[in-house]
This record gives C-alpha cells, structure tokens and sequence, in this order.
C-alpha cells in the first residue's frame, strides 16, 4: 500500500507544479504587454521609429499622418537615379 500512496503524492504535486507553471505564463503576458514600452531599444524594445500602439490618441494622428502622405503625388528626383546621372556613364549591363 505506501507505493500507491507514493505515487498519489508524486502525481499531486506534479499537478500542482504544472498548475502553477500555467499561472505564470498568463500573469508574464498581462505583464509584457505594459513593461515592453519601457525597455530600452539596446535591450530589445522597441525601436524609435515604432507606431504607437492602437487605441491611443497618437495612434490616430499616426493613422491620419499616414494616409495623407499615402495620398500625396510621388515626387521624383532624378539626381538620384544612377542610370540619368550627368556623367555621362550608363550603365553597364
């Protein structure tokens, strides 16, 4: 009978530990959401250039930026195009 007893044991606490380990997989995520705009870039966060995040007052001037400059005409500059520079050199293919 304690082999049994013993295997009860062991089964209930690896039930506990796996509970526990889930828990801390959901707090982590809640967690990371709000903690990942305060890293550093150097240290993996965000990059300077990033969006602001949806649902924000800046998301929404970023959205409206966005699709003004989407609607605007091209520009095309041809001093930075290689192939019609003034050298005279074109390319060689």
């Amino acid at each position: 009978m304690p082999v049994r007893y013993r295997h009860l044991v062991v089964v209930a606490a690896l039930a506990f530990l796996a509970g526990g380990l889930s828990g801390c997989g959901t707090i982590n995520e809640k967690l990371a959401d709000g903690m990942a705009d305060y890293v550093p870039q150097w240290l993996g966060g965000l990059p300077a250039d990033a969006p602001p995040r949806p649902g924000t007052a800046k998301y929404d001037e970023f959205m409206k930026e966005r699709e003004r400059k989407r609607l605007e005409p091209a520009v095309r500059d041809d001093a930075t195009n290689p192939t019609t520079s003034s050298s005279g050199l074109s390319a060689v293919h």
